[in-house]
């Protein structure tokens, strides 16, 4: 299973069969896909599931990125989750019902929600975390002994190819490796791993990585967020 991760995506209407006064044509560069939506029809989608990132989606920055359009002009969401019923078309995305609202012409909303399955083109696109560092979310699981952590608002690809923890005074840098379903990285050890942890994030297809330093204090606690200086 493909790490997951926050993926921004540019999506359009290119087709549409009830009754909205818009055209709608082929786009270069973007490739073709089905979507629907679910959840509350202003809401996030994934009230508090989302693989680790819980009620954090409906929040700013991440529900702030779903910016309104008029059909026919692309809408960009970020993708938090999978969907496995969604086998439809070979590839098909479960938005939110406030992103997808969003691709309807001005006070027909929920008109477009009614439309059921939607054909849509999609390209991915850079994310741009405009002034906001990479934060790092422990698990409220996490202990000296198996630290647990989720990377938010990278820059660029916006997912973690490879991640990795130095402990204190430490020299080498351990690796992380990620919780099946989940956006979330562990490491495991058979003796208390000390503090502050420094962490170091690769992006999957650059290779570029940063290194957090001491991002994660000596009196770290689970469920708590720690913001780094750093960005990709």
């Amino acid at each position: 299973m493909a790490q997951l991760s926050l993926i921004a995506l540019a999506i359009m209407i290119i087709s549409l069969n009830v009754s909205i006064n818009a055209q709608f044509h082929s786009t270069p560069n973007f490739a073709q896909a089905g979507a629907t939506w679910y959840g509350p029809p202003e809401g996030a989608g994934s009230e508090g599931g989302a693989c680790g990132y819980g009620g954090a989606v409906s929040k700013p920055p991440y529900y702030s990125m779903i910016s309104a359009a008029c059909s026919g002009k692309p809408v960009t969401v970020v993708i938090t989750d999978e969907c496995p019923g969604c086998t439809s078309e070979a590839v098909h995305f479960d938005l939110s019902g406030h992103a997808f609202g969003t691709m309807a012409l001005p006070g027909q909303a929920q008109q477009l929600r009614n439309a059921g399955v939607l054909q849509i083109q999609y390209q991915r696109v850079a994310c741009n975390w405009r002034g906001t560092k990479v934060t790092f979310v422990v698990d409220k699981g996490a202990n000296p002994y198996s630290f647990e952590t989720l990377a938010e608002y990278e820059n660029g690809e916006g997912e973690v190819g490879f991640a990795e923890l130095k402990q204190a005074g430490a020299t080498a840098w351990q690796p992380m490796h990620p919780r099946p379903g989940s956006a979330t990285w562990v490491i495991d050890s058979g003796s208390p791993l000390r503090a502050p942890y420094s962490i170091r994030l690769t992006a999957p297809d650059s290779k570029r990585t940063i290194e957090a330093t001491n991002v994660i204090p000596y009196n770290w606690q689970a469920g708590q967020t720690y913001v780094s200086n750093i960005n990709f």
